[in-house]
């Protein structure tokens, strides 16, 4: 496994931002070892918190998406940006919550999903994040399927989550996290990232092939 380039803060955290982390995460649990390395920056990372840009369902949540969609946006996006540590803290911890099943999870690992397991339009979502990370492309086409099933905004909301979690994505490359095993802390088993055993060194665009599992 490859060393963590930006080493998190330690634990125990110190009073005031163990105070911080406990608005965004479930006290009792380790704080997750991405938001201790973003708060190597304690500047960005209280602004982050009290301005609510980071909360506990994930960065940005007005509650405008519906949070099945939403956290669908963020795993695929995760997928094909090669963010398996992020893809790993959300399926151990909060997707199953936010309605997504572990059929779904699955699939969404897939590059061409199953439709018959999920909502008219959401398919088009993924075909959205995966032409947006891989190259900033939206087709024609491919706008018109979307403009069946959203309005013009919610398209600009989750065009804006796209690139939130694509950031993420950045921030992980560049500080290569270890995973933080919340599978094994709740009794819940580990996460298998698409990524599939690399470590922390997360790769662009794994999307695995159709009928493959993640």
């Amino acid at each position: 496994m490859d060393t963590q380039r930006i080493q998190p803060l330690p634990l125990p955290l110190s009073a005031e931002m163990q105070e911080t982390m406990d608005r965004i995460f479930p006290k009792g649990l380790p704080s997750p070892v991405l938001y201790r390395t973003v708060a190597r920056n304690e500047g960005l990372f209280r602004d982050m918190v009290e301005r609510r840009f980071i909360g506990p369902t994930g960065l940005f949540d007005r509650k405008t998406l519906p949070r099945r969609l939403r956290e669908l946006i963020i795993l695929r996006t995760c997928v094909a940006a090669g963010n398996d540590y992020e893809f790993r803290l959300h399926v151990e911890t909060i997707s199953l919550a936010m309605g997504l099943t572990a059929a779904q999870i699955a699939d969404i690992s897939r590059r061409r999903p199953n439709e018959a397991l999920w909502n008219p339009g959401e398919p088009e979502v993924m075909r959205l994040i995966d032409g947006l990370v891989a190259s900033l492309e939206v087709s024609d086409t491919l706008f018109a399927d979307l403009r069946g099933h959203f309005d013009e905004p919610t398209l600009i909301e989750i065009t804006n989550l796209i690139g939130l979690y694509t950031g993420v994505a950045m921030i992980v490359a560049m500080a290569r996290p270890a995973f933080d095993n919340y599978g094994a802390l709740l009794g819940r088993g580990k996460a298998e990232a698409p990524g599939s055993g690399r470590g922390n060194e997360p790769q662009k665009g794994d999307i695995t092939n159709e009928g493959s599992t993640s």
